[in-house]
């Protein structure tokens, strides 16, 4: 990636001149808005106007990217960042930390979409468990305001190593926990200000649209509509107000739980693929963002903020319907008190491996019991070995793909491991560490950015899922289906697998230091949300990894459009033909990834995939 560097550094010094006479004029600032799980062909003036306007009025990203595996945190960290997830090391929602982690619930798999859980796991990996600088750190220290609003786990992510503690500026933080005794704290100039907008000092709860349902209790019908006129109402009269009184540049990001938390809990679907997550709950959740979208900028103009303001709105990944089914797994022969017949339950890569390796299975979700008879993990982790306490392999359970990590880095069960997971259906493209040799049938993580300097654990095989695309009658991309290793139902929303309904997430632009009404063909990613959102304010970190995105220069109007290619990757075959297939873009040495798998398992493989000329290597 060091090549990428160069492109970079290039990248910015064609845009110095234009952003230098802009910021001597007027200082710019930046919001970021993140739509999460929305996928970019559900965006129109019907559904989703203020989106829509942003996109075309603006720059239209329409060839844009999530990092995989495709998750939330592992994204959010991209934005924040600028780097990839082989430097940030959040691989996934769920990773293996490599020590128990009492917030987290006394688990070495913690789930880190929770402010307590980040702050601990800060503590275990040198104060920063990210090991590179968030944007609105580095917007903090120049003595820029700067404010996070929206989903816990992410927000706080944006700038997880401010201490309230401590002397100097703070980052405004409102998320889930805003007002509990786990909530970062809010300052008595933040707390007037609520007190004289009427608003609330606490969040308010997700009420129903929380309810995900089980297998015979439809989920959610209903949008997260109370919680983000909350932040939407604190955001435009709290925040911006204070703003613009500082006279002073700022960052505001701004993390919309839907459509993401609604397309996930959906009720609409119940054990079935259609509608899946093209019903109206789904669509009232894409509604809901909209709406907090138009409200802010709403009052970016009522403030008279908006002619120096840039908003860069991004999804961190696509959306699928969740598939339940398998013919080779044995774990759906067997039969479960929660999961229907036929159906695969909660944790079968754990269960599937533990029997296909002939290792105890033990819950680390639940004290390390056994799993024994007609029972799951239940959270779907898995640790396997003889001695939980030091085990052989751990599988962290994220989606539409999964971590498995071999802590004693064993090369003969790695190989045992691949093996198996070959045999499943359910599989479609394996990953491995680079370390642990090549493996037919495999690529190495280094081929998709998930090798670098990460303080945290690197996963020793990544596990991609099946995917494919339902009768839905929209585009592929919007009828994406993939199975998915999580306690929610069929039918019900998932992400994180390589499918390109996962990967093509909604990306647009428009302010200031955009271009006016440009559709952009060039690939881009979240990586390159973050270098491009640290060049519009001037930003410079001191990185310790190479993995880095590049300043989006076709956006500006006195940028360059650099040239793209296609290329494909692909594994030697393994014992029966199975071959993992990339599909990327590239601009300059950097890597854009389309979608990965074995051919006719993956949306946007196609069967024949695997004969395309090898490319990239």
């Amino acid at each position: 990636m060091r090549r990428s560097l160069v492109l970079l550094s290039a990248g910015l010094t064609v845009l110095s001149t234009g952003f230098a006479s802009a910021q001597n004029n007027t200082p710019r600032n930046l919001i970021l808005f993140i739509p999460d799980g929305l996928r970019a062909l559900k965006v129109n003036a019907e559904t989703a106007p203020a989106m829509a306007e942003v996109r075309d009025k603006g720059v239209n990203f329409k060839n844009s990217h999530s990092l995989f595996p495709t998750f939330t945190m592992a994204n959010g960290s991209a934005m924040s960042t600028g780097h990839y997830l082989g430097d940030t090391g959040v691989f996934s929602n769920t990773i293996w930390t490599g020590y128990t982690s009492a917030p987290a619930g006394d688990t070495v798999v913690p789930f880190i979409e929770n402010d307590g859980v980040l702050g601990d796991i800060d503590e275990h990996f040198g104060g920063n468990y990210l090991n590179e600088d968030t944007i609105l750190k580095l917007a903090r220290d120049k003595g820029f305001s700067t404010a996070a609003l929206g989903k816990h786990g992410p927000t706080y992510q944006f700038d997880h190593t401010d201490k309230p503690e401590k002397a100097g500026l703070h980052s405004i933080v409102f998320d889930d926990a805003t007002g509990g005794k786990n909530g970062v704290a809010l300052s008595d100039e933040v707390k007037d200000a609520l007190t004289k907008a009427g608003l609330p000092l606490a969040t308010p709860p997700r009420g129903d649209n929380s309810k995900a349902g089980d297998a015979k209790t439809p989920g959610t019908v209903v949008a997260n509509v109370a919680q983000q006129a909350y932040f939407a109402d604190v955001a435009a009269k709290v925040v911006l107000p204070m703003f613009k009184a500082r006279n002073k540049p700022f960052v505001l990001v701004f993390w919309s739980r839907d459509p993401d938390g609604s397309q996930h809990n959906t009720g609409d679907s119940l054990n079935q693929i259609l509608p899946g997550i093209n019903g109206p709950t789904s669509m009232a959740g894409i509604k809901n963002a909209d709406t907090n979208l138009a409200q802010i900028r709403k009052a970016l103009d009522e403030l008279g903020l908006a002619a120096s303001t840039n908003i860069i709105v991004s999804a961190d990944h696509g959306f699928s319907t969740i598939s339940k089914e398998s013919k080779t797994s044995p774990s759906a022969k067997a039969s479960y008190d929660d999961t229907p017949k036929d159906f695969l339950p909660m944790g079968f890569l754990a269960l599937d491996l533990a029997k296909a390796l002939d290792l105890p299975l033990f819950d680390p979700n639940d004290k390390n019991a056994k799993i024994e008879g007609n029972k799951h993990p239940r959270a779907g982790n898995g640790v396997l070995g003889k001695d939980p306490e030091k085990p052989d392999l751990v599988v962290a359970t994220n989606g539409g793909s999964d971590l498995v990590y071999l802590p004693n880095k064993d090369k003969q069960l790695a190989a045992k491991t691949i093996k198996a997971l070959l045999e499943q259906d359910y599989v479609s493209g394996l990953f491995v560490e680079d370390s642990l040799g090549r493996f037919p049938g495999t690529l190495p993580l280094s081929s998709i950015n998930l090798r670098g300097k990460a303080a945290t654990p690197t996963p020793s095989i990544v596990v991609n899922f099946r995917s494919y695309a339902s009768n839905c009658g929209e585009a592929p991309t919007n009828c994406s289906v993939q199975v998915a290793d999580t306690v929610l139902r069929q039918g019900q929303g998932m992400h994180g697998s390589f499918s390109r309904g996962d990967t093509m997430n909604f990306m647009a632009a428009i302010g200031p230091d955009f271009k006016a009404g440009y559709v952009s063909a060039i690939p881009v990613s979240n990586a390159d949300v973050g270098m491009t959102a640290a060049r519009l304010m001037g930003l410079r970190a001191s990185e310790k990894g190479d993995l880095v995105g590049r300043v989006m220069s076709e956006a500006m109007p006195n940028g360059t459009v650099p040239k793209a290619y296609a290329g494909t990757m692909k594994s030697k075959p393994a014992e029966g033909g199975l071959t993992t297939v990339l599909n990327f873009q590239r601009v300059g040495s950097q890597r854009y990834f389309d979608a990965a798998g074995f051919p006719g398992r993956t949306l946007g493989l196609e069967a024949d995939a695997g004969k395309q000329k090898t490319a990239g290597k």
